[in-house]
C-alpha cells in the first residue's frame, strides 16, 4: 500500500479546493494524543468543518484495527464519514464530512460526500432528507437511506453513464467506477442494496444517438447523450459519493486492496440523541454526539429499520400504476 500511496503524494495530490482540503502534518510535540490516538492525528479531532469528531475517529480506528487483526485487510489507509454534518459549511463551501486517514504516512484528508436522500412516498410515509442535513436513516431495500456502521470495501465495477459535451466541444463518454461495500449487522445487506461509493457525477440523459459499432451502444446501436451533472454537495441513493477531484485518489487507494469504511451515526446513536432531545437535554449532556447545526435544523433524528419500512415501501409500490417505459427521444443533429 505504501508503495502505491507515496507516488500519489509525489504527484502533488495534496491541495486545497473550495470545500475540500488535505493536510499532511508531521508529529508535533504540542499535539497531545487523546486515548491511544497518536498526537499528529489527535490534532484533527474536533467538531468544526474539516475536523473529525472524536467518537467517529475512535470507532473508525477500532473497526480498522479489528479487521486488520482478523486478516481481512492489509491497507495502509481507512475511511470514515460523519453523516450528521451539513452539506454546506458556514462559509458556504461544501461540508467536509468524509475522511481518508493513512496513519503510516501521517496524512489526514477531509472531503465532501453525499448522504442518503430517503424518499417521500405520497399517501404512505415520508422519510426523505433535506438538502442540508440528514434526519432519517435506515437499512431497508429501496429506501435510499444511509445506514451507519462498519463496512469493508470490495470490488470496483465500471459502468457507462452516457456521452456528454466536454468543455472543448467534443462528445466524450462518462464511465463511472463504483466501489462495492460489504457490511455486518445493520449494514449486512449492503451488497443486496448496492451500497458503496462513487464519484458524485452523473449524465442526465436527454436523448439518444445512433452510433453503430460504438463500444457503449445498446442492442439497437444507440448511445445516451446528456448533460454532465456534479452533485458533490447533494444527496445520494444511500451511497457515499465523492467529488471528481477526490475520486482518483480514493479509487487508487482501494483498488485490489480492501479497507474499512465507518459511517456515523448508528441506530444506537440516533436513539440516544432522540431520547436526549425528548428529555430536554443536549446530546453532549447525555454522553452522545450530533452536529449542533444540523440537530437544530432537524429537531431530532430517526432510524427506520427494514422491518418498519419494508411493508410501507411494498404498499406504495403496489399502489402505483404500471407505466410503460418510453425510450429517450432521438437527438437532433448538432
Amino acid at each position: 500500500m505504501a508503495s502505491r500511496f507515496l507516488p500519489a503524494l509525489a504527484s502533488g495530490f495534496l491541495f486545497v479546493l473550495a470545500g475540500c482540503s488535505v493536510t499532511d502534518i508531521a508529529p508535533s510535540a504540542a499535539a497531545e494524543p487523546q486515548g491511544n490516538v497518536p498526537g499528529w492525528l489527535a490534532a484533527h479531532i474536533g467538531d468544526e468543518d474539516g475536523e473529525i469528531s472524536d467518537v467517529v475517529l475512535q470507532r473508525a480506528r477500532a473497526l480498522y484495527q479489528r479487521k486488520t487483526r482478523e486478516g481481512r485487510i492489509d491497507n495502509g489507509c481507512y475511511f470514515a464519514m460523519d453523516a450528521t454534518r451539513p452539506s454546506v459549511s458556514p462559509n458556504g463551501e461544501r461540508g467536509r464530512r468524509f475522511y481518508m486517514i493513512c496513519e503510516g504516512q501521517h496524512t489526514f484528508r477531509a472531503m465532501s460526500s453525499g448522504y442518503g436522500s430517503g424518499r417521500k412516498l405520497a399517501g404512505v410515509v415520508d422519510f426523505s432528507n433535506g438538502q442540508q442535513c440528514a434526519q432519517n436513516f435506515g437499512n431497508a431495500m429501496d429506501s435510499s437511506l444511509t445506514t451507519g456502521g462498519g463496512y469493508v470495501t470490495a470490488e470496483t465495477r465500471d459502468s457507462f453513464k452516457g456521452y456528454h459535451r466536454s468543455a472543448s466541444g467534443k462528445d466524450v463518454p462518462f464511465v463511472r467506477s463504483f466501489v462495492q461495500f460489504e457490511g455486518e449487522g445493520a449494514t449486512a445487506n449492503a451488497r443486496e442494496r448496492v451500497i458503496g461509493g462513487h464519484q458524485a457525477t452523473l449524465v442526465r440523459a436527454q436523448c439518444r444517438r445512433l452510433s453503430p459499432g460504438d463500444q457503449y451502444a445498446d442492442d439497437e446501436g444507440y448511445v445516451a447523450f446528456g448533460k454532465l451533472v456534479d452533485y458533490a454537495a447533494g444527496r445520494s441513493n444511500g451511497c457515499t459519493s465523492w467529488s471528481a477531484a477526490e475520486n482518483d485518489v480514493i479509487l487508487s487507494t482501494v483498488k485490489n486492496d480492501p479497507t474499512t469504511v465507518y459511517i456515523y451515526p448508528e441506530a444506537r446513536d440516533i436513539e440516544a440523541v432522540s431520547q436526549a432531545v425528548a428529555s430536554g437535554r443536549s446530546p453532549s449532556e447525555a454522553g452522545s454526539y450530533w452536529n449542533a447545526m444540523c440537530l437544530k435544523a432537524i429537531g431530532k433524528p430517526r432510524y427506520w429499520p427494514a422491518s418498519t419500512l419494508k411493508p410501507l415501501i411494498a404498499r406504495f409500490k403496489a399502489s402505483q400504476p404500471v407505466r410503460p417505459t418510453a425510450p429517450l427521444p432521438i437527438c437532433s443533429q448538432p
